[in-house]
């Protein structure tokens, strides 16, 4: 059975929500049902198929092709199967997702992965602000699953990030870690300013140098035993993390934001 495909007819001024195609909720229904979906398109809603050419039978497998930045909360609250995008993503992707894949060939906008539940969510190219961090006046980020980003992020990724991961192969930008309270982010690249601002606990991996406040505190070079074992669960990874290259174990150590409680560390390859 071939992946249920949605191609976009044409590029929309206005935003799409696309929440509500995404496996679970489609699992059981045939085509007919699924075309005569409304999805909210700026003020408006509009028929599934007066926005996408449907083709395909299989609910549990999604491609959603010529896709661009206007297309919000693809894969929200995704509860198994996968969804491909082709192309751009809009912001929200992967909100509250809780298993199943999520593949972005492009970029996304604000706020993937807010939330997350479970589940990996991949992204081939950059990724905006708020990545994986908690939606406005939640205390709450990230809880669980991976993230792998093949660009550049953002400011605030991983912003209230409760657990799981995120990897980032490029850069990413001002405040990564912010208000962090448990889990671990890898970055390849740089880091921007702020790194770990108000963190209480968990892991920041870094392959370079950051710029870090008066309130961390240097501990000195370890070698952690732990970190093979975090490389090794890399290497099922479409991904420079699954590298022999890319792992080490020998660090300088952070503790930080002793603003906060202190329990967080910022750890850097020597």
């Amino acid at each position: 059975m071939s992946a249920l495909t949605f191609t976009l007819k044409q590029p929309t001024d206005q935003r799409i929500d696309m929440s509500p195609l995404v496996c679970q909720k489609l699992q059981g229904m045939d085509v007919d049902a699924i075309s005569a979906i409304e999805l909210q398109n700026g003020k408006s809603r509009r028929r599934v198929d007066e926005l996408f050419y449907i083709t395909g039978m299989n609910t549990q497998e999604i491609i959603i092709a010529y896709s661009n930045n206007k297309l919000d909360f693809i894969g929200k609250e995704l509860d198994g199967g996968s969804i491909s995008v082709q192309g751009d993503a809009g912001a929200y992707l992967g909100m509250q997702m809780k298993s199943g894949t999520i593949n972005v060939s492009g970029d996304t906008g604000l706020y993937a992965a807010c939330e997350m539940k479970n589940g990996l969510l991949q992204i081939d190219g950059d990724a905006g602000d708020f990545l994986g961090g908690a939606l406005p006046g939640n205390k709450q980020g990230m809880k669980g699953g991976t993230v792998l980003v093949k660009g550049n992020v953002g400011q605030r990724a991983g912003d209230h990030m409760r657990r799981g991961q995120i990897l980032i192969e490029g850069n990413a930008g001002d405040y990564c870690g912010s208000r962090m309270l448990a889990g671990t982010i890898a970055v390849m690249g740089t880091t921007g300013r702020y790194l770990g601002y108000a963190m209480r606990r968990g892991t920041l991996l870094l392959w370079n140098q950051p710029q870090l406040s008066a309130t961390f505190n240097d501990c000195g070079s370890h070698t952690l035993a732990f970190l093979p074992i975090l490389f090794a669960s890399f290497k099922s990874l479409n991904s420079r993390f699954s590298d022999n290259n890319a792992a080490f174990n020998r660090v300088q150590r952070y503790g930080g934001d002793m603003a906060e409680t202190g329990r967080g560390e910022v750890l850097v390859r020597i």
